[in-house]
């Protein structure tokens, strides 16, 4: 069966934390681990909720914000140095725009309520036929059900598609459901792995 839609995750696959320093600079004046500030913003119950719509991305900030004993007006200060080293991937964006010649492109991604107008932000919202963020559809990665949702949405067999990530668990759930899909650690070995994968299902 021939592939006619290609999904990528957002977080570790289009945007990555290429540089750890602010992040570690931060931890650091905050008298904490990097691992345990990192749990804190994605992994506490606030994160949790917000990853599936249960509140707005806002009220986990204002979480956070009081975990960390900071200012409640700190939100902006304390974003700006937590992703400081987060690079978006323009590369691999305009690889994603050129897909979208032969294929269907999707975005299936466990974020908050703030990534839409993120992306549309930064400039490349055209480069998906349709975005999938968990806050938006109450459902999250590796659920067979969010899999389901993204290709209804595109119109495809689970065995048409393919799904990149940089979280094994979420690799194995898109397979779960029949779909091809690629652990995404390096992206040069990722996008080898996508082209042989194209070239064998033509």
């Amino acid at each position: 069966m021939s592939i006619k839609a290609i999904f990528f995750d957002f977080g570790g696959v289009i945007a990555r934390t290429e540089f750890q320093a602010p992040r570690q600079h931060l931890a650091e004046r905050l008298g904490m681990e990097y691992e345990d500030l990192v749990r804190i913003v994605f992994e506490s119950e606030t994160a949790r909720q917000a990853t599936v719509g249960k509140i707005d991305e806002e009220v986990h900030w204002a979480a956070t914000l009081k975990a960390l004993k900071l200012p409640a007006d700190g939100r902006e200060a304390l974003t700006s140095e937590f992703f400081g080293g987060d690079v978006i991937d323009r590369e691999l964006i305009a690889y994603l725009r050129g897909l979208r010649l032969q294929y269907k492109v999707g975005l299936i991604s466990n974020a908050w309520s703030g990534l839409r107008g993120y992306i549309t932000n930064q400039g490349f919202a055209d480069a998906f036929d349709h975005m999938i963020v968990s806050a938006e559809v109450g459902l999250k990665k590796p659920d067979a059900p969010i899999y389901h949702l993204a290709l209804e949405k595109l119109g495809v067999a689970p065995a048409e598609a393919v799904f990149l990530d940089d979280f094994i668990e979420n690799v194995e759930g898109a397979r779960a459901v029949g779909m091809q899909a690629i652990h995404f650690q390096q992206p040069e070995k990722a996008l080898d792995e996508l082209k042989l994968i194209l070239q064998d299902h033509r």
